[in-house]
C-alpha cells in the first residue's frame, strides 16, 4: 500500500482510490475495589455496602478506529468510526461481551455531524483520572450526537454552533408519586421520566482559543423542558414549557517551567433545568448509599410539578438548580512516570416549591402548589471527591496505571434525621437513619494503544 503523507503518519492510499485511511485502536483492562459493581455508574448508585455488593469488578475492552480522508472543492472530508467490544464483570466467568462503540461522524467545510462529542464540553474526565465523584459535562466515553459548525478566525480563536441530542434526566411528577415518608426518590426511576417526546434538540454554543500557553473555553447550552400531563388529565392539562440553560467556562494552562508536559486544568457549569451539563453520566439513577442502619441519598432531576387543575392545585415546572467544578493537575515526573491529582464537587438544589412537593406533609397525598413540607425535609444535596492518579509509560503506546480516590455524598435531610425505605434487595424495610456517605475506591489499569 501506498503511504499518504497528506494528513500526518499512519495514513495509507485505499488501493484504486484517492482517499486516504488510517487504523488505530487500543485494548484495556481495569479491576477496581469500591466501585459497587460497575465503573460507569460507580459507588453511589445504591450501594447497599452488605454482603451482597460487588466491591472488586472487572472490565475489558478493545476498540479499533477508522479514519478515512480525502479532498473536495471545498476541503477534506472525513469521517471517523469505532468500534469495539466491552466486558463489564465481578470475576465470573459468564459475564456478557457487548459491542462497543463511541464515534461514527463526517467533518466537512467546518461541519461535524454525526456521534461525536458536545461542544459544551471542556474538561476532560478520561485525559485527567479514572474515576469521579459527578462527572462533569464530559460525554467523551460515550460520545454524543451533533450537528455543528465551528469557524475558525486565526490565533487559535474559535466558535461553534451546534444543534445536539437531548441532555435530559427526569422530571419528577411528585403528584404520581409517595412524599418523603415513603422516600420519594426510589419511586420513578427512568431516564426521561415525564418528558414529554422529543420536539426538538438542545442548542449549544461556544467560544475557545487554543494557543502555546493552553486553551480557554466559555459555553451555553438550551434545553427544553417540557412535561407530559398532570396525573388523571392525560391528553388535556400539561404544565406550560420552561427553557432549561446550562453555562460554563473551563482552561487548560500548560506549565513547563514546572515539569516538562505539566498542566492545569479546570471547568465550572451551571445549569437550571439542564443538569446532565453538569453531571453527564448520572441520568437514570439518583445517588444513594447505605451505612448498616445508616443511610444517604441525592434526587435526580431537571424539574418538578404536580397537583392538580380540577383542585386549582396544579404547579408549575420548578426547574432543578445544580452547579459543579472539576479540576486536575498532572505532574511529570519524568518521561516515564506522571500523576495526576484531581478533585471535583458538586451541589443539586430544590426551590421551595419544588421542595414542598418532594416533602409533601400529605403522606402519599400531593397538593403541587398547595403543599407544605414536612418540617426538616430538605431535599438539596452535593457530592465531591478527590483523587490521584499515577501512571508508568512502558513505551509511548503502553501505559499501566494506578488511581485511589476519596468520594463523599453530603445527602438530603429527613424529618427528625430519619427515613422510613421499603425493602431494597437484600437491604429489609425499615426506619434508616439519614447520614452523609463516603467511599474510599482504588482502580489499577493496564492499556496498550496501537497505530502506525
Amino acid at each position: 500500500m501506498k503511504i499518504c503523507s497528506l494528513y500526518g503518519v499512519g495514513f495509507y492510499y485505499i488501493p484504486g482510490t484517492d482517499m486516504c485511511l488510517k487504523v488505530g485502536g487500543w485494548a484495556r483492562f481495569e479491576t477496581g475495589f469500591g466501585y459497587n459493581g460497575s465503573f460507569t455508574t460507580e459507588f453511589f448508585n445504591n450501594n447497599l455496602s452488605n454482603r451482597s455488593t460487588n466491591d472488586n469488578n472487572w472490565r475489558v475492552k478493545g476498540v479499533a478506529s477508522f479514519d478515512a480522508r480525502s479532498q473536495t472543492e471545498y476541503g477534506t472530508v472525513r469521517s471517523y468510526i469505532t468500534l469495539g467490544v466491552s466486558t463489564n464483570n465481578n470475576g465470573d466467568d459468564g459475564a456478557a461481551t457487548a459491542t462497543y462503540a463511541n464515534r461514527w461522524f463526517i467533518q466537512w467545510a467546518g461541519f461535524t455531524i454525526g456521534h461525536s462529542t458536545s461542544f459544551f464540553d471542556f474538561y476532560s474526565v478520561g485525559a485527567n483520572q479514572y474515576s469521579w465523584a459527578h462527572a462533569g459535562s464530559d460525554s467523551g466515553d460515550g460520545g454524543w450526537t451533533v450537528f455543528g459548525y465551528t469557524a475558525h478566525f486565526g490565533n487559535g480563536l474559535s466558535a461553534s454552533l451546534s444543534a445536539e441530542q437531548q441532555r435530559r434526566t427526569r422530571i419528577a411528577n411528585a403528584a404520581t408519586m409517595t412524599t418523603i415518608a415513603g422516600f420519594a426518590p426510589l419511586a420513578s426511576n427512568a431516564v426521561g421520566g415525564n418528558y414529554e417526546g422529543h420536539d426538538y434538540p438542545d442548542v449549544v454554543a461556544n467560544l475557545r482559543v487554543d494557543q502555546a500557553w493552553g486553551s480557554a473555553q466559555i459555553m451555553g447550552a438550551l434545553h427544553n423542558v417540557a412535561a407530559t400531563y398532570y396525573t388523571g388529565f392525560n391528553d388535556v392539562a400539561h404544565p406550560d414549557d420552561r427553557m432549561g440553560f446550562a453555562v460554563g467556562a473551563g482552561i487548560k494552562l500548560n506549565v513547563p517551567m514546572i515539569g516538562p508536559g505539566d498542566y492545569f486544568q479546570a471547568e465550572v457549569d451551571y445549569a437550571q433545568g439542564a443538569t446532565r451539563y453538569v453531571n453527564m453520566t448520572a441520568t437514570v439513577w439518583d445517588y444513594s448509599k447505605y451505612n448498616g442502619n445508616e443511610f444517604g441519598w441525592g434526587f435526580n432531576t431537571d424539574a418538578v410539578y404536580g397537583g392538580s387543575p380540577a383542585a386549582g392545585t396544579a404547579s408549575a415546572l420548578e426547574l432543578t438548580t445544580a452547579w459543579g467544578v472539576m479540576a486536575a493537575y498532572t505532574h511529570n515526573w519524568n518521561a516515564a512516570w506522571k500523576s495526576s491529582l484531581w478533585a471535583d464537587y458538586m451541589a443539586v438544589s430544590y426551590n421551595s416549591n419544588a421542595n414542598n412537593m418532594l416533602c409533601d406533609a400529605g403522606i402519599g397525598v400531593n397538593a403541587g402548589s398547595a403543599a407544605v413540607a414536612v418540617p426538616g425535609c430538605n431535599m438539596d444535596w452535593q457530592t465531591w471527591g478527590v483523587g490521584l492518579r499515577t501512571q508508568w509509560a512502558v513505551s509511548s503506546t503502553f501505559q499501566i496505571g494506578l488511581e485511589v480516590l476519596y468520594a463523599r455524598l453530603q445527602s438530603a435531610d429527613a424529618p427528625l434525621g430519619i427515613i422510613n425505605l421499603p425493602t431494597n434487595s437484600t437491604k429489609p424495610a425499615g426506619t434508616y437513619v439519614v447520614s452523609d456517605q463516603d467511599n474510599w475506591a482504588f482502580r489499577f489499569r493496564v492499556n496498550r494503544d496501537f497505530y502506525p
